[in-house]
Protein backbone atom coordinates (compact mmCIF):
# COMPACT_ATOMS: atom_id res chain seq x y z
CA UNK A 1 0.00 0.00 0.00
CA UNK A 2 2.61 2.48 0.61
CA UNK A 3 4.70 1.91 -2.93
CA UNK A 4 0.87 2.68 -4.04
CA UNK A 5 0.29 5.41 -2.43
CA UNK A 6 3.91 6.84 -3.35
CA UNK A 7 3.08 6.64 -7.05
CA UNK A 8 -0.31 8.14 -6.40
CA UNK A 9 1.02 11.72 -4.34
CA UNK A 10 3.75 10.98 -7.18
CA UNK A 11 1.56 12.09 -9.96
CA UNK A 12 -0.02 14.93 -8.01
CA UNK A 13 3.07 16.60 -8.41
CA UNK A 14 3.56 15.69 -12.05
CA UNK A 15 0.77 17.87 -12.60
CA UNK A 16 2.19 20.13 -10.27
CA UNK A 17 5.56 20.40 -12.14
CA UNK A 18 3.21 20.33 -15.80
CA UNK A 19 1.65 23.18 -14.73
CA UNK A 20 5.56 25.13 -13.91
CA UNK A 21 5.83 23.56 -17.31
CA UNK A 22 3.24 25.09 -18.75
CA UNK A 23 3.81 28.48 -17.05
CA UNK A 24 7.05 28.84 -18.99
CA UNK A 25 5.99 28.23 -22.36
CA UNK A 26 3.67 30.39 -22.01
CA UNK A 27 5.80 33.08 -20.74
CA UNK A 28 8.31 32.25 -23.31
CA UNK A 29 6.06 31.89 -26.06
CA UNK A 30 4.39 35.48 -24.92
CA UNK A 31 7.61 37.62 -24.50
CA UNK A 32 10.34 36.11 -26.83
CA UNK A 33 12.57 38.81 -26.53
CA UNK A 34 13.33 38.58 -22.65
CA UNK A 35 14.52 35.07 -23.15
CA UNK A 36 16.69 36.24 -26.05
CA UNK A 37 18.18 38.53 -23.77
CA UNK A 38 19.10 35.86 -20.93
CA UNK A 39 19.74 32.57 -22.28
CA UNK A 40 23.29 33.99 -22.73
CA UNK A 41 23.65 34.07 -18.86
CA UNK A 42 23.14 30.41 -18.12
CA UNK A 43 26.33 28.10 -18.11
CA UNK A 44 25.17 25.40 -20.08
CA UNK A 45 29.00 23.16 -19.35
CA UNK A 46 28.04 24.01 -15.36
CA UNK A 47 24.53 23.11 -15.29
CA UNK A 48 25.51 19.59 -17.58
CA UNK A 49 27.93 18.49 -15.03
CA UNK A 50 25.63 19.23 -11.79
CA UNK A 51 22.72 17.26 -14.74
CA UNK A 52 25.22 14.40 -14.36
CA UNK A 53 25.84 14.40 -10.55
CA UNK A 54 22.15 13.66 -10.11
CA UNK A 55 21.67 11.50 -13.03
CA UNK A 56 24.55 9.40 -11.72
CA UNK A 57 23.08 9.91 -7.94
CA UNK A 58 19.96 8.31 -9.02
CA UNK A 59 22.39 5.05 -10.33
CA UNK A 60 23.76 4.71 -6.71
CA UNK A 61 20.05 4.99 -5.47
CA UNK A 62 19.59 2.20 -7.05
CA UNK A 63 21.74 -0.05 -5.85
CA UNK A 64 21.04 0.60 -2.95
CA UNK A 65 17.73 -0.20 -3.41
CA UNK A 66 18.81 -3.62 -4.61
CA UNK A 67 20.72 -3.75 -1.16
CA UNK A 68 17.45 -3.25 0.68
CA UNK A 69 15.47 -5.98 -1.32
CA UNK A 70 17.90 -8.01 -0.78
CA UNK A 71 18.27 -7.40 3.10
CA UNK A 72 21.06 -6.21 2.82
CA UNK A 73 21.63 -3.19 4.95
CA UNK A 74 25.47 -2.68 5.70
CA UNK A 75 28.77 -3.88 3.90
CA UNK A 76 29.65 -7.18 4.60
CA UNK A 77 33.47 -6.41 3.69
CA UNK A 78 36.16 -3.52 3.10
CA UNK A 79 35.24 0.32 2.40
CA UNK A 80 36.14 -0.12 -0.92
CA UNK A 81 34.87 -3.26 -1.96
CA UNK A 82 31.88 -1.71 -3.55
CA UNK A 83 30.26 -4.98 -4.94
CA UNK A 84 30.00 -5.89 -0.90
CA UNK A 85 27.86 -2.28 0.17
CA UNK A 86 24.98 -2.39 1.93
CA UNK A 87 21.68 -0.39 1.07
CA UNK A 88 23.58 2.37 4.12
CA UNK A 89 26.61 3.09 1.78
CA UNK A 90 24.74 3.29 -1.75
CA UNK A 91 22.08 6.07 0.18
CA UNK A 92 25.41 7.88 1.36
CA UNK A 93 26.72 8.08 -1.46
CA UNK A 94 23.14 8.95 -3.11
CA UNK A 95 22.73 11.67 -0.40
CA UNK A 96 26.44 12.99 -1.03
CA UNK A 97 26.10 13.60 -4.81
CA UNK A 98 22.47 15.17 -4.00
CA UNK A 99 23.72 17.92 -1.63
CA UNK A 100 26.69 18.41 -4.61
CA UNK A 101 23.93 18.89 -7.07
CA UNK A 102 21.91 21.20 -4.46
CA UNK A 103 24.92 23.16 -4.10
CA UNK A 104 25.55 23.37 -7.68
CA UNK A 105 22.03 25.15 -7.98
CA UNK A 106 23.15 27.67 -4.84
CA UNK A 107 26.36 28.13 -7.11
CA UNK A 108 24.56 28.80 -10.06
CA UNK A 109 22.17 31.20 -8.89
CA UNK A 110 24.67 33.36 -7.19
CA UNK A 111 25.95 33.76 -10.75
CA UNK A 112 22.55 34.82 -12.59
CA UNK A 113 22.35 36.95 -9.41
CA UNK A 114 25.60 38.81 -10.06
CA UNK A 115 24.45 39.32 -14.00
CA UNK A 116 21.18 40.91 -12.80
CA UNK A 117 18.76 37.90 -13.27
CA UNK A 118 16.61 37.77 -10.17
CA UNK A 119 13.14 36.92 -9.45
CA UNK A 120 11.69 40.12 -9.90
CA UNK A 121 13.85 41.19 -12.95
CA UNK A 122 11.92 39.68 -15.38
CA UNK A 123 9.50 37.14 -16.48
CA UNK A 124 12.49 34.55 -17.34
CA UNK A 125 14.16 35.16 -13.64
CA UNK A 126 10.71 35.06 -12.58
CA UNK A 127 10.02 31.46 -14.23
CA UNK A 128 13.64 30.79 -13.97
CA UNK A 129 14.02 30.43 -10.48
CA UNK A 130 10.31 29.20 -9.61
CA UNK A 131 10.70 25.76 -11.81
CA UNK A 132 14.40 25.07 -10.52
CA UNK A 133 14.06 26.31 -6.84
CA UNK A 134 10.56 23.91 -6.47
CA UNK A 135 12.70 21.10 -8.19
CA UNK A 136 15.50 22.66 -5.40
CA UNK A 137 13.54 21.40 -2.58
CA UNK A 138 12.12 18.46 -3.95
CA UNK A 139 15.72 17.33 -3.72
CA UNK A 140 16.26 18.60 -0.50
CA UNK A 141 13.00 16.79 0.67
CA UNK A 142 14.68 13.46 -0.68
CA UNK A 143 17.73 14.47 0.83
CA UNK A 144 16.04 14.46 4.33
CA UNK A 145 14.23 11.03 3.15
CA UNK A 146 17.77 9.26 2.72
CA UNK A 147 19.01 10.50 6.54
CA UNK A 148 15.44 9.13 7.81
CA UNK A 149 16.11 6.00 5.92
CA UNK A 150 19.39 5.53 6.26
CA UNK A 151 19.31 6.73 10.32
CA UNK A 152 16.05 3.85 10.53
CA UNK A 153 18.94 1.38 9.42
CA UNK A 154 21.26 2.06 12.32
CA UNK A 155 18.02 1.55 14.63
CA UNK A 156 16.99 -1.51 13.78
CA UNK A 157 17.92 -5.11 15.04
CA UNK A 158 16.64 -6.63 11.90
CA UNK A 159 16.24 -5.58 8.49
CA UNK A 160 12.83 -6.70 7.46
CA UNK A 161 10.50 -6.00 4.50
CA UNK A 162 9.09 -2.85 6.15
CA UNK A 163 12.38 -0.97 5.92
CA UNK A 164 12.81 -2.48 2.52
CA UNK A 165 9.88 -0.63 1.58
CA UNK A 166 11.20 2.62 2.88
CA UNK A 167 14.09 2.66 0.46
CA UNK A 168 12.31 1.58 -2.43
CA UNK A 169 9.61 4.69 -1.83
CA UNK A 170 11.93 6.25 -1.38
CA UNK A 171 13.62 5.63 -4.56
CA UNK A 172 10.57 5.94 -6.44
CA UNK A 173 10.46 10.17 -5.51
CA UNK A 174 14.54 9.91 -5.84
CA UNK A 175 14.12 8.73 -9.20
CA UNK A 176 11.09 10.97 -10.22
CA UNK A 177 12.97 14.60 -9.43
CA UNK A 178 15.37 12.73 -11.14
CA UNK A 179 13.19 12.47 -14.37
CA UNK A 180 11.86 16.41 -13.52
CA UNK A 181 14.97 17.62 -13.42
CA UNK A 182 16.41 15.83 -16.97
CA UNK A 183 13.08 17.59 -18.54
CA UNK A 184 13.70 21.06 -17.15
CA UNK A 185 17.60 20.82 -18.02
CA UNK A 186 16.41 20.04 -21.92
CA UNK A 187 13.58 23.10 -21.84
CA UNK A 188 15.56 25.63 -20.12
CA UNK A 189 19.07 24.83 -20.93
CA UNK A 190 18.81 23.16 -24.59
CA UNK A 191 15.96 24.47 -26.25
CA UNK A 192 17.03 27.36 -27.87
Amino acid sequence: MVAVGTMVWLASELMFFAGLFAMYFTLRANVPEVWAENLHHLNLPFALTNTLILVISSVWCQLGVWKAEAGQVARTGGLFEFSKWGMREWYVLTFIFGSIFIAGQVFEYAELVSHGVTLQSDSYGSVFYLTTGFHGIHVTGGLIAFLLIIGRSFTTRRYTHAQATGAVVTSYYWHFVDVVWIALFAVIYLLR
